[in-house]
């Protein structure tokens, strides 16, 4: 054989795989990745999520405290401990985890006199339970967090968290963020569940130490602000697996401990960013019930006004959505004027993708109040410059939102 009977043999292979992609019209990510994770994508739904609530069995074990409520801290240390339970590797790093930077996690206990001794209570909870990985790590955002993102793809079963010290320290890992982790899947063809936790909040801490900058992310994430998605029963695991990945900003200790679990129950991953509160670590209304993390419990994408007002929405004069710790900041001026029955407020707990359905569900219930976004950051920044858009096209231009 010829030189160029090789050469012609080589391009008329590399012809003919030209001429049988032109025939795709669908391309199935999981054939894509370069390292496939063995056994993941077999026999799921990949439209369907698993259950995040705890199973009923472990509800013997909470019965003698079935009248207490869960902090954030404790909310999280429930989700990692029945996660660990099921089999999933759960790992945590950043610079100050180990305490947590407010000092309300505590999960590494050091002996007051025996020096050097520490206990890892997570680490011990089941005789068959899964490893729990928490360390602090140097002051390098960039390369500790672009290990954690490949440790990450490494096993689906995993749950892998970066914790800023605060939010504004993703800034020198802005390199990972933008090439690797917005655009994981479309440019590197690789899916992560990396999730970023990303302490918020504008409680006069000055720079380096209030804001995440929610706004960059929201600008990152891929979806369209003019696009309404059909709605259907899959309306929200749909928007989920189209979008590059999530944003959210919780405001209570249930909902967190959801949607870090829900990064495991999802038939596919996607890294999630989330802000974490300051104040709200032992704000004494930041609390949940263990009522609202067991079975046939879920995340809330939106959590509606549950109050007077939600009783006689006719009634109700303004309607404020808001995201976050700012909801109970609004929730006391609300009390401290007596308009308990003539404001509602509902809470955006996943800002991206954005949950159109209930945005516009909850819209319609006070046809007659005016529709308000709150935040905290200035107008610049935070979510108003997502948001804005995307009210519009929930509430398909028929009433405008300020």
């Amino acid at each position: 054989m010829t030189l160029q009977d090789v050469k012609d043999k080589y391009e008329k292979i590399c012809e003919e795989a030209y001429t049988n992609a032109r025939q795709e019209t669908h391309i199935k990510y999981k054939d894509w990745l370069d390292s496939p994770w063995s056994g993941f994508f077999e026999g799921k739904d990949p439209l369907k999520v698993s259950p995040t609530g705890i199973e009923r069995i472990l509800k013997s074990r909470m019965e003698m405290i079935e009248a207490r409520t869960v902090d954030w801290a404790l909310g999280e240390a429930m989700a990692f401990g029945s996660l660990l339970k099921e089999g999933i590797h759960v790992r945590l790093s950043g610079q100050d985890v180990e305490r947590g930077t407010f000092s309300h996690r505590h999960h590494v206990l050091h002996h007051q006199t025996v020096d050097k001794a520490t206990y890892r209570p997570l680490c011990y909870l089941y005789p068959d339970q899964a490893p729990y990985t928490v360390c602090n790590s140097s002051l390098s955002e960039f390369g500790v967090l672009g290990f954690e993102l490949g440790y990450s793809m490494t096993n689906p079963n995993a749950l892998v968290c970066w914790e800023a010290q605060f939010g504004d320290f993703n800034n020198t890992a802005q390199c990972i963020i933008d090439q690797f982790i917005s655009s994981g899947q479309a440019k590197w063809v690789r899916q992560s569940g990396l999730v970023m936790l990303q302490p918020h909040g504008l409680e006069g801490m000055g720079p380096e130490h209030s804001s995440a900058r929610l706004e960059r992310f929201l600008q990152m994430s891929a979806d369209d602000p003019d696009y309404f998605p059909p709605e259907s029963e899959e309306f929200a695991v749909r928007q989920l697996h189209d979008i590059n990945w999530i944003v959210a900003n919780c405001s209570t200790p249930a909902n967190y401990f959801h949607i870090l679990r829900r990064q495991i129950a999802l038939p596919f991953r996607k890294p999630l960013i989330l802000m974490t509160p300051k104040s709200l670590l032992r704000h004494p209304e930041a609390k949940s019930s263990f009522d609202l993390m067991l079975e046939n419990t879920e995340f809330l994408r939106v959590i509606p006004e549950e109050g007077v007002a939600s009783q006689n929405p006719n009634n109700v004069k303004r309607l404020l959505f808001c995201s976050g710790k700012v909801y109970y900041d609004l929730k006391k001026a609300r009390a401290e004027r007596k308009l308990d029955d003539k404001i509602a407020i509902a809470r955006v707990e996943q800002i991206s993708p954005f949950p159109y359905d209930l945005v516009k569900k909850e819209a319609a219930k006070y046809a007659n109040a005016e529709l308000v976004w709150a935040q905290e950051e200035p107008k610049n920044q935070g979510g108003w410059t997502y948001i804005q858009p995307r009210f519009h096209t929930a509430l398909n231009g028929i009433r405008s939102v300020s």
